[in-house]
């Protein structure tokens, strides 16, 4: 696992993005049972903030389209 800073402006979503070209649900979930303590910082992170990136495939998991006739 590596860790990176946050930048002043950062969100949880928009860092993860940037840091793993991913933000979808799974992603998320990792990142904050890795850093349980990000909630105390509120939505927008302040810079300098130390944060443990998850391990994850470059790619999510598909998900199979839903239908009206499923």
């Amino acid at each position: 696992m590596r860790k990176v800073r946050s930048v002043a402006g950062d969100s949880v979503n928009l860092l993860l993005y940037r840091e793993t070209g991913r933000s979808d649900d799974a992603a998320e979930e990792a990142l904050w049972k890795l850093n349980p303590s990000l909630a105390e910082h509120r939505p927008v992170l302040p810079a300098g903030v130390w944060i443990v990136l998850p391990e994850l495939d470059a790619q999510p998991a598909a998900i199979k389209p839903l239908s009206a006739w499923d």
